[in-house]
């Protein structure tokens, strides 16, 4: 891999760089007039046709680079003559089928106009549709590796004409064990002299730059913001609270931010349960992310939310990489995250793309061993705030023929339960 690493150049427009006439189209279309960080400096390698392993923040637009370099890829070269139609020309590789569908979407709006054929397959939902738009032919396919495999195997498509290999969130790919997946795969690719190789990632670890080394020709590693791990625009505070208290503290910071479009971090899916809950009962707008939701239902609350239909977004860390969701204003560690990088790409969520945000944490009994690990992973203390005013409380619905006391107002009301009159003597009843 080639060494010293290159740096952000300043920004510049992407009507300066060699796109093709369709690409610049797609760009307006998405509303891009300039690079961030990551583009201005892995666009001009990649377009010129050598391989790239970038880092970067999350939210800084590592997707639209390697959409723009693979497309412009296809655009510029003739496809081999002999090439079949379930024969795709790029391969992009996800951890995620959130991740999968979202690089899918962003690829069809910034390919418009180029009449390039996209596909996405993903394992949870969708099998036969996703088997026969591989059937009817693609030229870049976008998908996760388990399902990519599983229709390799049957036959319905071959990667031996493949142009361009893009490895998205390739760091993630370890952490989720599909990296033997993902070698199957790269093993069944012309060599690397033949193709360009993108990989981008949170972090350019050990093990990320060896997959590197190993499946790519010569990269040229491009890492940007190396000096701050956190968004620059994301003003982090902390709360040191009890776990029984956890629950007043969120609502009060919910009240503090009405108008701002939240997620709320879990470290696991029974909180999560219970938060949904929770805030249900104080009629909030809120949807809940984790494993054990159906694909179905979970794209449709992705939906709900980007479109502002529901406020907040309960979720384990299923959601805290590789989503675009646009104008988060608020995130909420609700548990401090036991893995410090988790930290990074849950408040990622907010303060994307020059944007600001808030990055508010809970730090309770049974999580803050995790954060002395957090602060050095970011390099710099959380700042500590004092625990904000109470909300107001929220009185549950008045029923016909009864009065609401001040005291069954509160968080989370109990109703009274009505002791039963025996209705045989005192002895039988064991009284």
């Amino acid at each position: 891999m080639t060494e010293p690493t290159a740096t952000a150049s300043p920004p510049q427009a992407f009507s300066d760089l060699a796109l093709h006439p369709a690409l610049l189209a797609g760009t307006a279309l998405a509303g891009f007039s300039h690079c961030t960080p990551i583009q201005s400096a892995s666009l001009p390698f990649a377009l010129a046709g050598r391989d790239v392993a970038g880092q970067a923040q999350t939210g800084t637009g590592k997707t639209a680079a390697f959409l723009l370099a693979a497309m412009q890829r296809l655009l510029t070269q003739a496809p081999d003559v002999h090439r079949k139609p379930t024969q795709p020309r790029a391969l992009i590789l996800a951890p995620t089928r959130e991740l999968a569908v979202q690089i899918h979407r962003d690829g069809l709006q910034l390919g418009a106009s180029t009449g390039l054929q996209l596909g996405v397959v993903y394992g949870g939902t969708g099998y036969q549709a996703q088997r026969e738009s591989l059937r009817d032919g693609v030229d870049l396919l976008v998908g996760t590796p388990g399902r990519l495999i599983d229709y390799l195997k049957q036959g319905v498509f071959d990667l031996k004409a493949v142009e361009v290999l893009v490895l998205d969130e390739a760091d993630r790919m370890f952490d989720l064990g599909f990296i033997s997946d993902v070698r199957f795969l790269m093993r069944r690719l012309p060599p690397p002299q033949q193709r360009l190789g993108l990989l981008f990632s949170a972090t350019l670890s050990h093990r990320v730059t060896e997959l590197a080394y190993e499946h790519m020709n010569d990269p040229q590693v491009i890492r940007t913001q190396a000096e701050q791990v956190t968004a620059a625009g994301a003003r982090e505070r902390l709360y040191h609270v009890a776990s029984d208290e956890k629950m007043a503290v969120l609502r009060a910071v919910l009240h503090a931010h009405a108008d701002e479009r939240t997620i709320i971090f879990v470290n696991t899916r029974r909180v999560s349960e219970k938060i949904e809950q929770r805030l249900r009962a104080q009629h909030v707008a809120v949807g809940r992310l984790s494993g054990d939701v159906p694909q179905n239902k979970r794209l449709a609350l992705l939906q709900e939310f980007t479109e502002g239909h529901a406020r907040v977004l309960v979720a384990t860390d299923v959601a805290a990489r590789g989503l675009h969701i646009p104008d988060v204003g608020l995130v909420i560690n609700y548990d401090l995250p036991q893995d410090a990088e988790d930290y990074v790409h849950r408040i990622g969520r907010t303060a994307r793309a020059g944007a600001d945000g808030d990055a508010v944490s809970l730090c309770c009994e049974h999580y803050c061993y995790a954060l002395p690990d957090i602060e050095a992973f970011i390099g710099h203390k959380i700042p500590v705030a004092a625990l904000p005013e109470p909300a107001p409380a929220i009185a549950p619905p008045r029923r016909a023929g009864h009065a609401v006391s001040p005291e069954s107002a509160g968080d989370s009301p109990r109703p009274t339960r009505r002791r039963r009159t025996p209705t045989g003597p005192a002895s039988s009843q064991g009284e």
